[in-house]
């Protein structure tokens, strides 16, 4: 009798190995995404601080996020929308505010040292003659590297040195923005302070409150900045406090504060952060969106009405779009025309026509308590004009 053969598991068959990936083409980098979006022929548009600084007091606004990343020069855009930029520093305002710097700067920098020290200067000499070093090179990029190298000497040297209207370098979306401070001033212990001198007056010790808002968040991007050489300088330490200058009283004398940036710092970093993934936004627009000034009003209307933005009438003093924006919002009646406090008491009612009908109960759930007071104010008003009305005075 044959012997059966060995009963067992059937041999495995090897699995198929899937396919190796094949190397995905390159995406396109966020660089030459904003150079479609800006135009290929145009050159990008240089941030400021003051740009910087305006952006980060609107945080949320996409649309000017995008058009300051890409480089977009919004007053040429503003322009061609049929919504021209109608604010800016006057001839005369601009005339005044450099002979208000020159006299602070004078013989050395004597008087805003002088200042600073009264303000800042606690455990240390008084300063006599500071250094002022000669920050003098070829380009934003040669006098940037120059600014770097003289705060770096001065701060071995271990003195007073003043560094008047140095280049900085900050990087926003990818690309450096060079931005110049009316000065800053190295200390012997090593600090750097960033003094901004302004021509409005400061009278019995006090400034307008937006205007010195303004200067504050300017000056905290001057402080981001410094910040980068600071971390690869040994002993330095960039100062969160910031001297403003400014004539005291109506006179032209100069007089002083000091401004505590760390909040608006915080603010303007985290801005800066946002800004640098405006790769996402870009992606949401339709293909083939562009801002060229060469293309029609139409087109430029059609692009810009694609980038969602957060309109304000505090946008009118900062953003050259702010008319164009306006209005929109107006046109569409938005409750955002009539200012941030406005719109953030309405909750989730965003248009006037929405707001009178919910005050007249026409719309809205009544248990809102929104729809309630709009309802009890539009009773009370009401009720006011027909006491007016019959003769009865109002209580």
């Amino acid at each position: 009798m044959s012997e059966s053969p060995a009963s067992g598991p059937p041999p495995q068959i090897p699995a198929a190995r899937p396919p190796a990936p094949q190397p995905k083409p390159p995406a396109t980098t966020l660089r030459q995404r904003l150079a479609e979006l800006r135009g290929p022929s145009v050159a990008p548009h240089p941030l400021d601080a003051r740009a910087l600084a305006a952006l980060a007091a609107n945080p949320g606004c996409k649309r000017r996020a995008l058009l300051d990343g890409a480089g977009v020069d919004k007053a040429v855009l503003a322009t061609a929308l049929g919504s021209p930029a109608a604010f800016g520093q006057s001839q005369f305002a601009f005339i005044r505010g450099n002979a208000f710097e020159a006299k602070v700067k004078a013989d050395g920098g004597t008087e805003l040292l002088r200042l600073l020290f009264e303000r800042l200067g606690s455990g240390a000499d008084a300063p006599g003659r500071a250094a002022v070093p000669d920050l003098t090179a070829a380009g934003p990029e040669g006098r940037a590297a120059r600014t770097a190298l003289a705060l770096r000497e001065a701060t071995e040297a271990g003195g007073w040195a003043l560094l008047d209207h140095p280049m900085l370098a900050l990087e926003v979306a990818g690309s450096p923005a060079y931005l110049e401070p009316d000065a800053v001033v190295v200390h012997p212990d090593g600090t750097w302070t960033v003094v901004e001198i302004k021509s409005f007056p400061m009278i019995d010790s006090s400034a307008d409150a937006a205007k010195v808002g303004a200067a504050a968040r300017q000056s905290a991007v001057y402080v981001l900045a410094l910040e980068r050489i600071a971390a690869m300088t040994e002993g330095a330490r960039v100062g969160h406090r910031v001297l403003l200058v400014c004539p005291r009283d109506f006179s032209n004398l100069p007089t002083a504060s000091v401004l505590d940036v760390r909040k608006q710092r915080a603010v303007t970093r985290r801005q800066l952060a946002r800004l640098t993934r405006i790769e996402d936004i870009a992606a949401a627009l339709p293909e083939g969106t562009t801002f060229d000034p060469g293309c029609s009003a139409e087109e430029l209307g059609t692009a810009v009405e694609s980038v969602p933005a957060a309109y304000a009438p505090e946008c009118l003093a900062a953003c050259e779009l702010a008319f164009h924006c306006r209005a929109k919002a107006r046109t569409d009646g938005a409750v955002e025309a009539l200012g941030r406090s406005v719109r953030g008491e309405l909750g989730g009612l965003t248009t006037v026509a929405g707001v009178l009908a919910a005050a007249a109960g026409k719309e809205g759930d009544p248990a809102d308590p929104t729809v309630a007071a709009l309802r009890r104010a539009a009773a009370l008003r009401a009720e006011a004009l027909e006491h007016a009305s019959g003769g009865v005075p109002c209580r």
